[in-house]
């Protein structure tokens, strides 16, 4: 079992920590993150750690991309009761602590920035956000700058 911890906002938002990589960013930074980004919602997410191979092989697996890839959201299948005492799954992100750090250091952005971009990008996936047309990206990453300037965080699409 990997090492994890979890929070309960107020507003009922659990967000679980499993942690199978490097340190990347501490526990707290990502449930503040998630807990943004996910504001108003109650239920459970996860967001699970992990180094190049595990993400190489969950993109192959899911997007049919043979490499890995910086965040991947699988978000949570309705379920068809609720669970008396439980808290209903929102999903899960998976993030590569590595790829995560060289993109940080190659795109010259602080790595708690791109972290939080990515967490946040990963969330609004989860919340039925996409970027498969102009239209529905230019509403994401607007959503993105919004999310990111609350968290006094610069536009994640400037140019540095």
């Amino acid at each position: 079992m990997p090492p994890r911890t979890a929070r309960l906002t107020p507003d009922g938002l659990k967000v679980v920590v499993q942690r199978l990589a490097g340190l990347a960013i501490d526990d707290a930074h990502i449930q503040r993150w998630v807990g943004v980004a996910m504001a108003g919602l109650t239920g459970e997410v996860t967001v699970r750690l992990v180094e190049r191979e595990e993400s190489a092989s969950l993109n192959r697996r899911y997007r049919h991309k043979d490499q890995p890839t910086n965040v991947l959201s699988f978000p949570a299948e309705p379920l068809p009761m609720a669970i008396e005492n439980e808290l209903p799954p929102l999903g899960d992100l998976v993030l590569c602590v590595p790829l995560i750090a060289a993109e940080a250091e190659a795109q010259g952005k602080a790595l708690d920035a791109h972290w939080a971009h990515l967490l946040i990008h990963g969330c609004l996936h989860l919340r039925g956000f996409d970027h498969e047309t102009t239209s529905a990206a230019e509403v994401m990453e607007a959503e993105e700058r919004n999310l990111m300037g609350s968290l006094d965080f610069a536009d994640p699409y400037r140019s540095a």
